[in-house]
């Protein structure tokens, strides 16, 4: 399962820093963070991310009823620190059939949330209406935080964004109709403030849109 680091904003394969630049490269995206093999979930890789993480690790906790975590990714490396984290839960969708919930952390610029919400990036933009009310609204670390819907993304999924920690957060819900969980103001919390409960997560199979 382990593999080499990508980039975050196409999965193209990055250059290391050496002799020439002392910051990962993309052929492509030029400078990045790079984005780091993802594992299958387990209570101790999520730790992993955790510990690396310069910017909130976002899950809803508790878990709604019958949700498991089913995946983590992070962007940045040893030295800088993960500049973009990514969680995965998975379960009953609100509509019926399985659902799934991805909460991305980034700053500005790193462009992971984007590539999840399939759309060009590397920030919302234009895209994200605030122009209107928000669409929906989370409790992060105890703020309430409104959300936009992102607009032109894929059918299969709905994309919201916000500001967060004067950082980018991100709520994509896969089939799009489970985005309706974002109406029903959910509880998030940073798993870096997080106490030994996290120990208890339940862990589920790893979800494959954190690999996509």
């Amino acid at each position: 399962m382990r593999g080499e680091p990508s980039c975050p904003k196409c999965g193209g394969r990055v250059r290391a820093p050496g002799l020439f630049s002392d910051t990962w490269q993309c052929a492509v995206h030029g400078t990045v963070h790079p984005l780091q093999p993802v594992v299958p979930p387990s209570v101790e890789a999520l730790g992993v991310v955790v510990h690396r993480a310069q910017v909130p690790v976002w899950m809803p906790w508790p878990l709604p009823v019958g949700w498991l975590f089913t995946g983590v990714a992070c962007a940045g490396d040893d030295r800088g620190g993960g500049r973009a984290t990514a969680v995965a839960c998975t379960g009953p969708g609100p509509l019926g059939g399985p659902g799934e919930l991805l909460l991305i952390a980034e700053e500005l610029g790193v462009g992971l949330g984007a590539r999840y919400a399939g759309i060009d990036g590397p920030d919302p933009g234009s895209r994200m209406r605030v122009d209107t009310a928000p669409h929906a609204k989370v409790l992060a670390a105890g703020r309430p935080t409104p959300l936009w819907h992102v607009d032109g993304a894929p059918a299969d999924r709905a994309v919201y964004a916000g500001e967060a920690r004067g950082l980018w957060l991100w709520a994509i819900a896969w089939p799009e109709k489970s985005g309706v969980l974002m109406y029903d103001e959910l509880v998030l919390t940073d798993l870096r403030e997080a106490g030994a409960e996290v120990d208890l997560l339940p862990c589920g199979a790893l979800s494959p849109r954190i690999l996509s």
